[in-house]
């Protein structure tokens, strides 16, 4: 993709943002680090709702780094059998919990080095924990963040380390976190995936996939009115 701002100015759309999404929120139910850690890689190709429908029974049977450290498999692919890619899952909470415990004293570490070096644990999950556990500027580039940002020109590329690196450009350090939430939260309530809810986004001005289907279907009309003209020529044609 080529790097391109958007139409309307950064600014503009994080106000309007922040005014839809005024209480946009991490929704992944958590009262710690660990928790967030855990539940945030169990919610790689998994809904938030249904990760929160996993971790209270997860979290009664193992909850510290040190009780999930000495978990069986088994049961913890039991525990989160109902999510995505569990058996992966299970193994990189096991052993990612055994290091905490070991090489961190029990304690989820708070840079982004140590959270990436964890099984399990990319950027995104690492900008998770590092904003909403420990207050860390960051911006976590899910899939929510990477259409809706790439759709408003906040960012302009396939990659998500790249769209993560062009969003901390764009947008105001203090505002990573809260930006990041916005546009989760957006994406989930009207800039769906597949069916966009165009008509009542405020953005849509700003909206390059909004333009791009605005401008198919004028000339999808134009070519109707152009068949219909033309059709009516040979039935004149044709009378006479």
């Amino acid at each position: 993709m080529a790097n391109t701002l958007p139409r309307v100015p950064v600014g503009t759309i994080l106000r309007t943002l922040e005014d839809l999404y005024p209480d946009a929120h991490c929704e992944l139910d958590h009262r710690n680090p660990y928790e967030l850690l855990i539940a945030t890689i169990l919610s790689a190709q998994c809904t938030d709702k249904r990760v929160n429908m996993i971790t209270p029974e997860l979290f009664e049977h193992y909850p510290t780094p040190g009780a999930m450290a000495k978990a069986s498999l088994e049961d913890v692919e039991r525990l989160i059998a109902q999510c995505g890619l569990y058996k992966m899952k299970a193994k990189n909470i096991v052993e990612t919990s055994r290091r905490i415990s070991d090489e961190h004293g029990g304690e989820v570490p708070n840079t982004m080095e140590t959270l990436v070096a964890l099984p399990g644990v990319g950027r995104k999950t690492a900008n998770v924990v590092l904003s909403n556990a420990f207050g860390v500027p960051a911006i976590a580039v899910d899939t929510h963040v990477q259409r809706v940002s790439n759709r408003l020109g906040l960012a302009d590329s396939d990659d998500v380390l790249e769209t993560e690196q062009q969003l901390m450009r764009r947008i105001p350090k203090a505002q990573w976190t809260q930006a990041h939430h916005w546009l989760i939260f957006h994406g989930r309530r009207v800039c769906n995936a597949r069916q966009p809810q165009c008509s009542r986004c405020e953005l849509a001005v700003s909206c390059r996939t909004f333009r791009e289907s605005a401008k198919r279907q004028k000339r999808k009309r134009a070519r109707e009115q152009s068949t219909v003209r033309d059709s009516g020529k040979g039935l004149g044609d044709d009378l006479g």
